[in-house]
């Protein structure tokens, strides 16, 4: 296990970039940042912006984000394009996590409540689409506390994060992206199950925030491995390198040693705590490339 850079609030939507290397944001603190291939330094990709839970590559360039807004980030800067704001449906606050499949639809999950607002009144979000003509549906209600997403290798299964459930619910997908009503998947009672990825066999590799740890789930729901970080807020996680079998796992503050003095929270502390840090260690079985958002950009 390699620490590869720290110094960061909350860090979250880990991305794989082929090229360039791994995009992770920082939700307390704003900005898309850039840990290059070749190893250089980290540089800033998108400065500001705060509260980027989730990211995913468009095919035109760029990067859609999550946020206040579902929106694209154009390379270079430019004008924000928004795709999905807090009108996609009643008590929206925001979006976190967010994914795609094969044919470049967008999945994405919303919030009605802050999850770094001490004492904000917990309220339900929902899981939307992103079609490839750009409009979007609700297609599930009563998520607790949206998180990470993923679809199987074969396109059957849409994966979920519920942290305050303490799941991972799977939705059967359809040939057009809509869902049958969703059932559980896996447990996770070490903490609270945050960011997903996918490997090539169809495993499920689970965060664990406030768990300090990686739960990786056999296709059948089983549990596979635990793997053991030394932080404990762990957020998110995903696939990358030549061979997509460099497994970048991602953290937040809490539990730091740097956090003392802030505010806690359920996603990791706020305030000035910098202790969010990216590891990297080396897996087994390659990592789910995830394809680029196709949808149309307004």
């Amino acid at each position: 296990m390699e620490t590869l850079a720290s110094g960061y609030g909350l860090i979250e939507g880990p991305v794989w970039r082929p090229g360039a290397g791994l995009l992770f944001s920082d939700v307390i603190h704003g900005g898309v940042h850039c840990l290059p291939e070749d190893g250089g330094p980290v540089r800033t990709v998108i400065e500001h912006r705060r509260g980027i839970g989730g990211m995913a590559l468009h095919e035109s360039g760029g990067l859609i984000v999550s946020g206040r807004n579902i929106a694209h980030k154009p390379d270079g800067g430019g004008a924000t394009l928004v795709l999905l704001d807090e009108t996609a449906a009643p008590g929206v606050v925001g979006f976190n996590d967010i994914t795609t499949d094969s044919e470049g639809r967008l999945y994405v999950g919303s919030l009605g409540f802050s999850p770094i607002t001490p004492g904000a009144e917990q309220r339900p979000g929902y899981l939307h689409l992103i079609g490839l003509d750009g409009g979007s549906r609700v297609l599930a209600t009563g998520i607790e506390l949206t998180n990470g997403l993923g679809v199987s290798p074969d396109g059957r299964r849409l994966y979920h994060s519920d942290s305050r459930t303490h799941q991972v619910w799977q939705y059967e997908r359809s040939d057009d992206g809509g869902l049958s009503p969703r059932t559980p998947f896996a447990e996770v009672s070490e903490g609270l199950a945050d960011g997903l990825a996918l490997s090539e066999d169809g495993a499920v590799w689970v965060a664990v925030a406030d768990g300090g740890c990686v739960l990786v789930f056999n296709a059948d729901g089983s549990r596979r491995e635990r793997i053991a970080f030394p932080l404990p807020m762990v957020t998110s996680l995903c696939f990358g390198g030549r061979d997509m079998r460099d497994l970048y796992v991602v953290s937040g503050s809490r539990g730091s040693g740097s956090d003392r003095g802030g505010t806690g929270s359920a996603r990791g502390g706020t305030g000035s705590a910098r202790g969010g840090t990216v590891f990297r260690l080396r897996v087994e079985v390659p990592g789910l490339p995830v394809a680029p958002a196709r949808v149309k950009l307004p």
